[in-house]
Formats: structure tokens, sequence, C-alpha cells
């Protein structure tokens, strides 16, 4: 699989994230409304979102949720109903007035955002190279500097032998790899990727995340994509929101995601299967991470409080880079009859979440406080 090479001159590495990073996308009170017919749609309902400098932030949610409005609104493709958009720093909201002046300084704003699309939106009678050098070509860049910036970028995502070639003789990977080259022409701080790998099988989709993963490390850039695909969420991002309604109903680090009981989002990250075998009987999703992934905690657990625990179901799996664990146990008695020996899981690090109704009386709080 071709991977991205030295880092491009004038870019420098991602910084480590940490939470206190410094948004360089915001939303605030972003609503989106279409008219048609006489007829008003609301696409963005008051969206609020903090992308942080250097992170991967995934948007998911079923069609129809408002991800492609959000996405297309960031750029100002699409202008706002209302709310604002900055990005680096710069309202692009404020630039989006009419006449000359507010058309030219818009433009170069979105010089500085590259665009991924799904369906990868080359030009068919250019070739690879002339379809990378042409945003350099609109911001007037000379003939010798947009070859050398082309060439260089075809390099870096490892298509330098396809520079004469044209789209019809690419297969779908490659076509995204040039959209990816095209997209970073301007130096952008920022990268959106719109549904990029929903058009691609499974091992080319593989490939293309690693190669955004691998950029967005080597040339700290910032990436926002949106996706209904929860794997890709799994793959390569450091935080994630579900949108629902035209809403963000849930959003946050996918550590924080993970470690929040009743969480949507964890949930379909991280499923674990196993139906309760009867109503006396208290089920748990344990979480491992971190030291506590190695450890027997569920085998001291039996030995200490003399218990009988089933094991519904059981999955191991890499989420956002870290290694994760998940079981789900069954235990006899309800959940007042096992407060004590999940308070023992809660104190060895382990994230407890009980399914059922068990869950939604005064014991799920006892369970959110022991997981903070």
């Amino acid at each position: 699989m071709p991977k991205p090479h030295a880092p491009v001159p004038g870019h420098t590495h991602a910084r480590a994230l940490d939470s206190d990073g410094n948004p360089v996308i915001t939303t605030s009170g972003l609503t989106k409304v279409y008219r048609s017919r006489g007829r008003e749609v609301t696409a963005l309902d008051g969206v609020d979102l903090h992308v942080r400098e250097g992170e991967v932030y995934g948007v998911i949610g079923q069609s129809g949720a408002g991800k492609s409005s959000l996405i297309r609104c960031v750029n100002l493709l699409e202008r706002p109903t209302s709310g604002t958009v900055t990005v680096a720093g710069q309202d692009l909201t404020a630039l989006a007035g009419r006449g000359p002046r507010a058309g030219r300084e818009l433009r170069q704003a979105r010089s500085r955002v590259g665009m991924v699309f799904q369906h990868f939106n080359l030009l068919s009678t250019r070739t690879v190279q002339d379809n990378v050098e042409l945003p350099l070509e609109i911001l007037g860049t000379s003939g010798k500097e947009r070859s050398r910036r082309a060439l260089e970028l075809l390099d870096l995502v490892g298509l330098a032998d396809k520079a004469k070639a044209f789209p019809a003789q690419l297969s779908g990977g490659q076509k995204q790899r040039v959209g990816i080259a095209r997209a970073l022409a301007g130096d952008p701080k920022v990268l959106l990727s719109d549904e990029a790998t929903s058009a691609l099988d499974p091992e080319t989709t593989r490939s293309i995340l690693q190669l955004l993963r691998d950029l967005n490390r080597q040339l700290g850039l910032t990436v926002l994509l949106i996706t209904h695909e929860m794997d890709v969420v799994k793959s390569i991002c450091d935080s994630a929101a579900l949108m629902e309604r035209g809403r963000i109903v849930e959003h946050g680090t996918v550590s924080e995601l993970l470690a929040t009981p009743g969480s949507e989002l964890a949930a379909a990250l991280f499923p674990v299967s196993g139906e309760r075998t009867g109503d006396d009987r208290t089920v748990l999703d344990v979480t491992f991470h971190g030291e506590a992934a190695t450890q027997p905690v569920i085998s001291q657990l039996a030995r200490t409080y003399n218990v009988d625990i089933s094991i519904l179901g059981a999955a191991i799996d890499t989420v956002g880079g870290l290694q994760i664990g998940r079981m789900r146990i069954e235990l006899p008695g309800r959940y007042e009859d096992n407060v004590v020996p999940i308070g023992f899981l809660r104190e060895r690090g382990l994230q407890i979440d009980v399914v059922g109704d068990e869950g939604r009386g005064p014991e799920s709080v006892l369970v959110k406080e022991g997981a903070k």
C-alpha cells in the first residue's frame, strides 16, 4: 500500500493532542434551512462544533441527519441561514457578503480549507497532474510552481508514476488519492472529507483512511470527516460526534465516549451482545483499557465474592488507536444485590455500564458516579 513520503516543505509535524487543544474549526448556532415549493426543511438546527488543532474529528449519522450540510457550511459551499463558522481564527461567515471584495476574500480563505469529495470530482479531460494543479491555477500560481507542487503532492500520496495518466485509467482508490493531492494543493490547515471512502471497497477504504491518518500526523493537518460508517470513526478518529435531525446529540474524544455509561456512540463503536438469562440477574458491560486490560479482574471478582459469573459476550479491538476490550457478564441477583461486586470492578479502573431496566433507576447514578 502506498504511503506518504517525507513531509512537504513548509509544513510542521502535528503536536500531541490534549483536551485543551486550540479549536481550529468552530461553528456556533449554525442553522441551515432549505426552502422549496413553499416548504421549509431544517437541515442544521443550532449546531455547535469545536474541532481541535491537529485532530481527526468524525461526524457520523444516518442519511438526512445533516452531515453533508454541516461540512458544506464549514467551507461556505453552502451559506448558513444563521450562525457563524470560524476556521483557523477567521470568521468565514463574515466574508460571505456581497460584491467582488467579499468574493475574493472568501476564495482566499477557502484556499486554506481542502475538500475531498465522495465521487472524486476529477476532470476527465485533464491529466492527473493537471487535476492537482487546478486549484493553484485558480489562485494564479505560476506554471513552473504549479508543476513542482503537483508532482510533490502526487509523490506524497503514492502516485508519482501516474502524473500523465487520465482519471479513466485509474482505480477508485487512485482517483481518491488524486482528490486528496488536489485538496492539499493550497497548503491548507484543514482537510474536509465528505464521505471520501463510501464509494470504495473495504481494502481500498483502509488504505485511504491510513493515508488520511498519515497526512494528519506528518503535516499537522486538522481533519474533519463525515461518514455513515462506524468503522471509519473507529479506525482513525480522535474525536467524534453523533448527528440526529440536524443536531449534534453526543460528542467527545473517543476515550471520553468509551468512558461514558449509556453512550450511544460508544456502544456503536464497540458493540457487544448477549441476552440476560433470567429476571433475577444483573447484566454488566465491562470495558477494559490501559493497565486494566491485562489484569485477571473477572476471575479475582469470582474468587473474592464467591460469585458465579456468566460471560455472555466479549470482544477486543482497536478504537481510536487504543486497545480496548469489552465484556458482557451476568451476575446472579438484582442490582441492589451486586453493589459491592460492581464497586470492586470500578475500583480496579474498569468502566461499568448496567444493561437493561436495572440501569434506569437511582442505581444508574451510582454507576455514572463511579465512572467519574
